[in-house]
């Protein structure tokens, strides 16, 4: 993997990123406030899935900085549509990346929080059952009563909202748990949520290699934003014609 913005020294021959140069280009400093941090992937013709799953756009580039993101999290948030759809297991970093996250300043393994209105969960899916953090759950007063007494047996439940889910309300719980460094891996429609209730610190996207058709969505779904959110590309990375570009949220 190389750099290509901010302009690298390096001539063309110049070495693959290290994990220690790799990590530096995706550290969060981060004081108690919430950081939120989107990572996408998608094809050049903007598709989020193939067969309604992202593993076919996925490269090994793009797989590595997938786990050095969550390596990087307090927390992974996620929404239960996705939650089904990638058939999400619970989170389980093996030795080496416990070890670096560790170093990093981080507990052995990250949290996984869920946002879920309905709360159409499977109390007995691994992300409830494995040793482990205990899974967060997110959701709004007027859920059901009685998937909520279920869900309570096996996960943290966070209430935020009476008919909706408040989303800023959310992760200002998470970050009052020590959880501040939130990474969200989708799906679209709380991608969409999220963005236009102002919470997005960061994008980032995977553009790989790929023209996938029009039969699959976008990565944002949800009501059209009142105005184009305006972004500014941090660094754009490399590797076997995949570009892993980091970009902020222009504030205004």
């Amino acid at each position: 993997m190389h750099t290509l913005l901010p302009m690298p020294n390096q001539g063309p021959d110049r070495p693959e990123l290290t994990e220690d140069e790799l990590t530096a280009h995706y550290e969060v400093v981060t004081d108690d406030r919430p950081h939120l941090r989107l990572n996408f992937v998608a094809s050049v013709d903007g598709a989020a899935s193939v067969h309604g799953r992202s593993a076919g756009l996925q490269t090994p580039a793009d797989g590595r900085v997938f786990a050095l993101l969550r390596d990087l999290a307090d927390v992974v948030l996620v929404g239960a549509g996705t939650v089904r759809a990638e058939r999400y297991d619970a989170l389980r970093p093996g030795a080496a990346r416990q070890a670096r996250r560790g170093a990093l300043g981080r507990a052995a393994v990250p949290t996984l929080a869920i946002v879920s209105a309905a709360l159409d969960l499977d109390p007995a899916a691994t992300p409830f059952t494995a040793t482990g953090p205990r899974t967060i759950v997110i959701t709004h007063a007027n859920a059901p009563e009685q998937r909520r007494r279920v869900l309570a047996e096996v996960a943290d439940l966070v209430v935020a909202g009476e008919d909706r889910i408040d989303l800023p309300g959310a992760l200002a719980e998470l970050a009052g748990r020590g959880l501040s460094r939130v990474l969200c891996e989708g799906g679209p429609q709380l991608f969409g949520a999220l963005l236009a209730a102002g919470c997005v610190d960061e994008l980032c996207l995977t553009v790989s290699p790929l023209l996938a058709g029009a039969a699959a969505g976008r990565i944002i779904a949800g009501p059209p934003l009142p105005h184009p959110a305006r972004l500014r590309l941090t660094h754009l990375l490399t590797e076997d014609g995949a570009l892993l570009c980091r970009y902020q949220i222009v504030a205004g």
